[in-house]
């Protein structure tokens, strides 16, 4: 009987661990979701469409949708504008379930233009993502991201001092600290302006977030870093040495400078000056490397 006990055992042991990991990762991101934005923003995508069909095959897939408030679609100039409290990626997702290609071409708040900014992100291995940034109000930034290749779980995410990345991200500085308080939470009165506690990627190792925050803001932190951590930030709460000062969150991940980008209907660019790469093209090529050029036969077609 000692064999049958010992597989009973081992099994037991396994199915334990998934179930740990899966309510630790689902309360984690229940954390994270207590920050998430429900206010809507305005997403204008280039869409490639030719005809009425085509538009109103975009208008079915996103009308009715929960998040999305207004559609308005341009077929003329391929533009579709969203009003939406999804994230960037999931108009996109939706968007593109209609077999067309989208790209974020912009994005607003309903009060007047305050600033935007985007970090393409990246690091060891796969991690990859973009993060963008739009100045809500004088007191409200959002900050609207998707992040790929991560392990599952919490990851720290900070805007850090300095934009350089000549030794990757351990030439970003410290946290972004004008103040010289104590590390914290998001929601602390004391804390780093650079806090953004954490994001939560999942079993596909995808952290999509949409997070407001009351003490950044676009214009201190353009020309500064985001880096993502390989661990889970303690918000100061985790009696550990490096508890106040980073949060304990491990090493450094991926980051990216963080600079200015278009804001709604400020961005006609068809075609990049500096590689060549059309629009189209871009979507379906990494966003730094040699993978990029469009000279590099490895580079998959546009298929336009």
């Amino acid at each position: 009987m000692a064999a049958p006990i010992s597989r009973f055992i081992s099994v037991s042991r396994k199915l334990g661990t998934f179930l740990f990991n899966s309510v630790f990762i689902a309360q984690a991101a229940t954390v994270v979701h207590n920050m998430d934005s429900g206010r809507p923003t305005k997403l204008e995508f280039a869409v490639q469409m030719t005809c009425e069909s085509c538009a109103e095959k975009v208008r079915a897939a996103l009308e009715g949708k929960p998040g999305v408030s207004s559609i308005s679609i341009d077929v003329g100039k391929e533009e579709v504008l969203v009003e939406a409290a999804l994230t960037s990626a999931e108009v996109q997702s939706l968007i593109e379930s209609t077999g067309r290609r989208a790209v974020l071409k912009g994005i607003g708040g309903s009060e007047r233009d305050l600033g935007a900014a985007v970090a393409m992100v990246s690091g060891a291995g796969s991690i990859q993502g973009v993060v963008r940034f739009l100045q809500l109000s004088e007191e409200r930034c959002l900050i609207d991201g998707t992040i790929d290749g991560l392990e599952p779980g919490p990851h720290g995410l900070h805007v850090h001092t300095l934009g350089d990345l000549t030794q990757d991200c351990f030439s970003c500085g410290e946290h972004y600290n004008p103040f010289g308080t104590q590390h914290g939470g998001p929601g602390d009165s004391e804390r780093h302006v650079g806090d953004l506690g954490n994001i939560v990627a999942g079993p596909d190792g995808r952290a999509s977030f949409r997070l407001e925050d009351s003490q950044l803001k676009v214009w201190d932190v353009i020309g500064r870093s985001l880096v993502v951590d390989s661990g889970e930030d303690d918000l100061g709460r985790g009696g550990q040495p490096l508890s106040k000062l980073t949060g304990n969150s491990g090493d450094r991940l991926a980051c990216g400078v963080i600079a200015r980008s278009a804001g709604l209907f400020q961005n006609p660019k068809r075609i990049c000056a500096c590689d060549g790469v059309t629009l189209w093209e871009e979507r379906d090529r990494p966003i730094a490397g040699k993978r990029r050029s469009k000279i590099n036969p490895e580079t998959p077609a546009a298929h336009l």
